[in-house]
């Protein structure tokens, strides 16, 4: 009985005791951590700080390229979803300059290109074109220079016309495309025609270029044969055949009269012979563009030699590049170091079967070209023709090293009129020089015309 009442005892106590803990466990004393931290006012939460992100938010987020906004839509699509405008382009419902809006609409939505591909048919590239072409009809209607007729040539099938003139301003938007109704080019004719119109300004002072008229389409259509024609040697059958173009389409009377006299080979005296001669050795200059040899369609790849090198070191490259297999694989005979890629431009087209090679000048004064003018400290580089190293024309341009005293007797590389050279007897050179490549820039500049050269 006594160690019952004993164990009871104890009992009490120790529930007495976690009482008592349990108390001062839920009544902390006045300044305790806890109970200043129950105390404590939350922060009010900000939305700067922390957004809550949302379909909307994550959606205006994603990064969008840069698109035109897009065009009024017609008043009979206005009121259709986005199932009902799928449904217009998938089936054509109206004339193209009439639905192309639609296209800029579905995308604003969220509809990529792609997505309007596969559910339409309608191919990325046309959808642009169907945009594009729309924007310039429009601009067309808007004018006071358009003639409806010529704008209602293009209702049925005007989208890829309407595309090529795209870079013109209003008023030569209009008067190129009456000249495509009226002689019915197809694209590629206007893309040619839009070209020659964009270019005609920038070649003010190049020869002939006072005789057509620039408010005359045909005339620059004219004008840009005319100055293909002059790439050409004298009496080459494509120099004919451009001069022939230029005659179909030239408009002035002035300018036609030009066309003919070099079409049948008519010259004013001595001065019009040295032109002539001039013309088939013509070294061109040109600027390499940003970017020109990645969009080019054919390209060359040719060896390179520094003029610091001499004559070893031009005839130490390679004669023969050619590709090899379904890759195109370039091969060379020898080992090489130095190459160059070019676009395939007409004088160096032919030089990978054998005998190129292309010379890096460090400084632009290697050249017979007048220093006061067109002197410019920029390296350049030159195209020779190893397999022409006759010094056959005055006017021609050769390759030649100028020797200089001590050392092995080697010299620097220099490029030679024909005329210096037959006044010192040489009669053989290292090759014939057929292109001068500047490098490229940011902004372009004039080219060096025929008599820029020394």
């Amino acid at each position: 009985m006594l160690s019952s009442t004993t164990t009871t005892a104890n009992s009490l106590t120790s529930l007495s005791a976690a009482a008592h803990t349990t108390a001062i466990f839920l009544h902390p004393p006045r300044d305790s951590s806890l109970r200043l931290f129950l105390r404590r006012r939350p922060n009010p939460i900000s939305a700067i700080i922390n957004p809550s992100p949302s379909p909307l938010a994550a959606k205006q987020q994603v990064y969008q390229p840069f698109r035109p906004p897009p065009s009024p839509l017609p008043s009979q699509y206005r009121s259709l979803d986005a199932e009902g405008k799928l449904n217009v382009l998938s089936n054509r419902l109206g004339l193209w300059f009439e639905y192309a809006p639609l296209i800029s609409s579905l995308i604003q939505e969220g509809f990529t290109p792609s997505t309007l591909e596969e559910i339409t048919g309608i191919s990325g590239v046309q959808q642009n074109i169907f945009v594009v072409g729309a924007q310039v009809r429009d601009s067309l209607v808007q004018s006071n220079n358009s003639d409806p007729d010529v704008i209602a040539a293009f209702d049925t099938s005007g989208a890829e016309l309407l595309y090529e003139i795209r870079l013109l301003s209003t008023e030569k938007r209009a008067a190129a495309a009456k000249y495509i109704v009226e002689n019915r080019l197809d694209s590629k004719g206007a893309q040619d025609l839009a070209r020659a119109m964009k270019d005609f300004p920038r070649r003010r002072g190049e020869k002939g270029w006072e005789s057509f008229d620039y408010d005359s389409p045909g005339d620059c259509l004219a004008f840009m044969y005319y100055r293909l024609s002059r790439e050409y040697n004298n009496q080459s059958e494509r120099r004919t055949a451009a001069l022939e173009e230029a005659l179909k389409v030239v408009v002035t009377d002035m300018a036609r009269n030009l066309i003919v006299g070099d079409l049948e080979g008519k010259g004013d005296g001595k001065e019009g012979d040295e032109e002539e001669i001039e013309a088939a050795v013509r070294v061109p200059v040109v600027r390499l563009k940003i970017g020109e040899v990645a969009e080019a369609t054919t390209v060359v790849v040719m060896p390179v030699c520094k003029a610091g090198k001499g004559e070893k070191g031009v005839g130490e490259a390679p004669m023969e590049v050619r590709s090899e297999g379904e890759f195109g694989v370039v091969v060379a005979e020898k080992e090489w170091s130095r190459w160059v890629v070019l676009p395939a431009w007409e004088p160096v087209a032919g030089l990978v079967k054998g005998g190129g090679v292309v010379v890096a000048f460090e400084d632009a004064r290697a050249l017979p070209w007048r220093v006061n003018r067109w002197y410019k400290e920029e390296p350049i580089l030159v195209v020779v023709d190893r397999s022409r190293k006759e010094v056959v024309a005055g006017d021609g341009f050769y390759l030649k090293e100028a020797t200089v005293g001590g050392g092995d007797g080697g010299g620097e590389l220099k490029v030679e009129r024909g005329n210096a050279l037959m006044e010192m007897e040489v009669k053989e050179s290292l090759g014939t020089v057929l292109l001068v490549v500047r490098p490229p820039k940011d902004m372009e500049d004039d080219q060096l015309s025929d008599e820029d050269w020394d």
